[in-house]
């Protein structure tokens, strides 16, 4: 490979990268948040279904008997309806005000989103609104991904700065040293090989920050829509079989089927993955990596196990800390950038779950992944009817 082409491939890289830094945080800096408006509408126009699913804001309507006549999939998925019932008394009070005044009433409401003692508060703008026949219009928007975009924002272009300049660096090195050695025919072949070691490692850096970054940009959960963790583990299974193959590892799963979560399925997919894929890594040669599914109280539980070098004491609760590598040259030699775990504990935060941990040194780790289950009722009723929409093919 010629010098000048090495030379150009690493400043052309270098460009790339502080291009893609510079309009990411940029791009943070135009986020802002939506006002929650109500539309100028009829009852009918609100209540028509287009209408309801174009909204940038969740919605729930409200019978005068109480029921619950239509809601998003997101207000059962944050535990606000349930059985056709509104259980949030803060909600309710907002509900029975719009009913006894026929104002419409606004507020900012703290919440967890499930039974779970770790469980973040989420930050709900919440308004409630009368319609005819004594029926109550609720919408509400999540603004939680708003304030830890805040924080992303003060720390981004530091810790991208310090992580780029290690690959990035390296690459120029490695292309001088080509360049010096250019009568060497074995020299350039070895550097050459550790050049494109660098370039993949820089890649995949690039790759999870832009994955990280869609994440806290807080447009990732948009949609919610019921997930088989049937199809989330058959699927991360499949993407990490050729690196588990690869490292002679064993990967093994098990547990309860059928069980649902509300949620974006691709990026439950990439978490459970991450984890699979993290387990790989670490786990000696022709180990095995488990996965185990199963529920209690409400909550679906996705867990990890592998038989790896296992997880220092003092390192547990940093592990999920964006860039955070316990063992530096053990995440060189596995390729990892140390946000693989960060990208887990996002989008699981994201669904209203949480992460544990296991691990005990020599004796390998267990990462847990808790999430409140799907309403069996509503759950039931929609596989039913994609079954029954389910087009018949002639043979």
């Amino acid at each position: 490979m010629p010098n000048g082409v090495i030379l150009l491939l690493a400043a052309g890289l270098g460009l790339l990268v502080g291009a893609w830094a510079t309009a990411a945080f940029f791009n943070y800096e135009r986020k802002r948040e939506r006002d929650v408006v109500l539309p100028p509408l009829t009852d009918d126009q609100v209540t028509a279904s287009p209408i309801l699913d174009s909204l940038p804001q969740d919605y729930i309507i409200i019978e005068k008997s109480g029921k619950v006549s239509r809601a998003s999939t997101r207000a059962y998925s944050y535990g606000i309806v349930n059985d056709d019932e509104v259980i949030r008394a803060e909600f309710t009070r907002l509900i029975n005000a719009a009913h006894s005044d026929g104002l419409i009433h606004g507020q900012e409401i703290r919440m967890k989103r499930s039974t779970l003692t770790e469980d973040v508060e989420s930050r709900l703008i919440v308004r409630s609104a009368p319609m005819s026949g004594g029926r109550v219009l609720v919408l509400f928007e999540d603004s939680t991904t708003r304030l830890r975009l805040e924080e992303a924002r003060r720390d981004f272009t530091a810790n991208v700065s310090h992580e780029l300049k290690s690959p990035i660096g390296s690459i120029s090195l490695l292309s001088e040293t080509i360049a010096d050695s250019a009568d060497d025919p074995d020299a350039v072949r070895h550097f050459s090989s550790q050049l494109m070691t660098e370039s993949r490692r820089l890649g995949v850096l690039v790759q999870e920050l832009i994955q990280l970054s869609r994440l806290q940009e807080g447009d990732a959960f948009r949609t919610s829509e019921l997930v088989s963790i049937d199809d989330v583990v058959a699927e991360a299974m499949d993407r990490v079989s050729v690196e588990a193959d690869t490292r002679d590892v064993t990967l093994v799963t098990g547990g309860t089927q059928g069980l649902h979560v509300y949620g974006d399925q691709a990026m439950l997919t990439t978490a459970v993955r991450n984890l699979i894929d993290n387990a790989v890594r670490y786990s000696h040669l022709h180990g095995r990596v488990s996965m185990g599914i199963s529920t209690h109280d409400g909550l679906v539980s996705i867990a990890v196990v592998d038989q790896g070098e296992g997880i220092a004491p003092d390192q547990k609760d940093r592990v999920f800390e964006r860039f955070y590598r316990g063992d530096k040259a053990r995440s060189r030699e596995t390729g990892g950038s140390g946000l693989g775990l960060s990208i887990v504990k996002h989008v699981v935060a994201d669904h209203g779950g949480r992460m544990s941990l296991w691990s005990t040194p020599g004796q390998g780790s267990t990462f847990t992944i808790l999430l409140p289950e799907a309403n069996r009722p509503q759950a039931e009723a929609l596989e039913q009817e994609a079954v029954t929409e389910e087009p018949e093919t002639n043979e």
